[in-house]
């Protein structure tokens, strides 16, 4: 075979590569929307002024029978949730590794996510019920489709490459977020001019996020493509349809074996519970502790998109210079302190709450994605989907701590302040965590190469 057949080949290679994960990117722009319209600033005051209608006299909702107080109700909502995705993940991503059909797996995910986002228009009155319901049937959803899209990176992206492609897949998803949430502001303000009440313009904004969700997840499913994997035997084959609980013990049976993998996991799962619980409650504290409009909270959130992708960017660029460990620590020290700052704005001034939007915005999506980044280069070949579930899991799956927190923090001193700044705890138990972490040596011993900087 001649040289210029060699270079043509490895051309065509760079070309497929390129254009899967373009496609790949698309699923970012696809569900993020659900994460910024829906999870981040809409549901969370929706859904509790409709449990707030459905309350007793002394302000609490009586689901099963349990007495819950209505400000508490999303947050407990969501932690539910996660509980959910436990459950399943494990169990997803082992039969997805094992079968090579990670696709169609992808696609069920994606679509109920999106039919139970879309179904939120059914919200209005007091059905709290449905909406929790549909909550958790949503993020659910999400956390098991991300956890099989994160999977695909490590067969995307050489090693030199991660942090840049994952990078771009988290600016896609904020742009997608920031473009939507600019429609949902003109829906949203001028719903009179639209003939809607303020009610059905939250509920339009809310199904219009699952629409989106199901239409742009179109192009990843044609363009991503599964890896044929060797035959298996009956062993294996039993080992798929393993309970979630039980694959999931064999999971991290697995990663006891790479206990460095296992302590980033650990660092990763603490810090991350307090971003995801401060994306899902920001609006929460905006609006009941605050007194901001539902206007302002949608602009400060637009803002952390718009800032969120130059911040995803440039902290790829960082860690190129200074490595994505680095680069990830001194994120965790900025969020700390934004959030510190956050327990002390003043309620009713809204310049105060776009500087912490700013601030969030800056370090969101980079220390996001160079975190996926560098969680694929500790993954051991074959085993990407079974080990992003349990990156998942840390992603979204123990993140119920942070909310179950945030939620009695309030039922205990009737405070959204109390309940903001205790998780600062997060983040500062996170930073050490992962400073103990030797990276490089955690690449090694998961049998991959290492990168010049990491």
């Amino acid at each position: 075979m001649g040289t210029g057949t060699l270079r043509t080949d490895a051309a065509d290679g760079a070309a497929d590569r390129r254009r899967e994960q373009r496609g790949w990117y698309f699923y970012d722009w696809a569900c993020s929307v659900y994460s910024t319209s829906v999870l981040t600033v809409f549901l969370g005051p929706y859904l509790t002024s409709v449990a707030e209608s459905a309350a007793d006299a002394d302000g609490y909702v009586h689901p099963l029978g349990i007495p819950v107080r209505a400000g508490s109700f999303f947050a407990y909502s969501v932690s539910l949730s996660v509980i959910v995705a436990v459950l399943v993940m494990p169990l997803v991503g082992a039969a997805a590794d094992r079968s090579g059909r990670r696709k169609p797996l992808l696609a069920a995910a994606a679509y109920t996510g999106a039919a139970a986002t879309t179904c939120m228009f059914l919200l209005d009155g007091d059905r709290y019920l449905l909406g929790g319901l549909l909550l958790v049937v949503a993020n659910a959803a999400q956390s098991v489709a991300m956890m099989l899209y994160n999977s695909y990176l490590p067969e995307i992206a050489p090693p030199e490459e991660r942090d840049a492609v994952s990078s771009r897949g988290w600016a896609f998803g904020y742009a997608a977020g920031a473009l939507v949430l600019v429609a949902n502001l003109i829906l949203y303000t001028a719903h009179d001019s639209f003939g809607l009440s303020e009610s059905a313009a939250v509920r339009v904004c809310l199904a219009s996020a699952g629409l989106w969700w199901g239409a742009f997840a179109l192009i990843p499913l044609r363009r991503l493509r599964d890896r044929r994997t060797p035959a298996r035997g009956p062993e294996s084959a039993r080992k798929t349809a393993l309970p979630g609980f039980r694959q999931l013990a064999a999971t991290v049976r697995d990663l006891r074996r790479r206990p460095l993998t296992l302590a980033f996991l650990l660092a990763y799962l603490v810090y991350n519970d307090g971003i995801q619980t401060v994306i899902s409650q920001a609006s929460v504290y905006g609006s009941e502790e605050l007194d901001l409009g539902q206007s302002t909270l949608i602009a400060a959130v637009l803002l952390v998109q718009l800032l969120a992708v130059a911040g995803a960017l440039a902290l790829g660029r960082l860690a190129r210079t200074y490595g994505a460990k680095r680069t990830i620590l001194g994120s965790l020290v900025a969020w700390t302190v934004t959030l510190a700052a956050g327990y002390f704005l003043p309620a009713g001034e809204p310049v105060w709450f776009f500087v912490l939007a700013a601030g969030i915005g800056l370090v969101l999506g980079g220390s996001q994605a160079l975190s996926r980044s560098l969680f694929s280069h500790l993954v051991p070949p074959g085993k990407e989907a079974e080990y992003f579930s349990a990156y998942e899991l840390s992603d979204r799956g123990t993140s119920w701590l942070g909310p179950l927190l945030f939620g009695l923090t309030y039922q205990l001193t009737g405070s959204y302040r109390d309940a903001i700044i205790s998780l600062v705890a997060f983040f500062v138990l996170g930073f050490v965590l992962l400073a103990r972490v030797p990276v490089r040596r955690a690449i090694g011993d998961a049998g991959n190469p290492v990168p010049e900087r990491i």
